[in-house]
């Protein structure tokens, strides 16, 4: 084990995002783009963490959202502002 103190460890290990529940998480909407024939087609995304995302399908609300880091939502040029969420 690391003689680091714990939250240095902590900012360094990623967290395994799946272990984190999303049960109580506030999932906003953003909608836009392209059209499907049974609706617009939107997302959905929470925060489930300081650094931590759950990102899902208004489609498919029965399908396990995806989980992200904020890096990995900019690197897909995915904005949490586009929801209202400040990163």
């Amino acid at each position: 084990m690391s003689s680091e103190p714990k939250t240095l460890r902590q900012k360094i290990v990623p967290t395994d995002l799946y272990s984190l529940p999303i049960d109580k998480a506030v999932f906003l909407r953003a909608c836009g783009g392209s059209t499907h024939p049974d609706g617009e087609s939107c997302v959905t995304l929470a925060r489930i963490g300081a650094d931590a995302w759950a990102l899902g399908d208004s489609k498919q609300p029965g399908m396990v959202p995806l989980r992200f880091t904020t890096a990995e939502l900019d690197a897909a040029g995915i904005d949490p502002a586009r929801f209202g969420l400040s990163a």
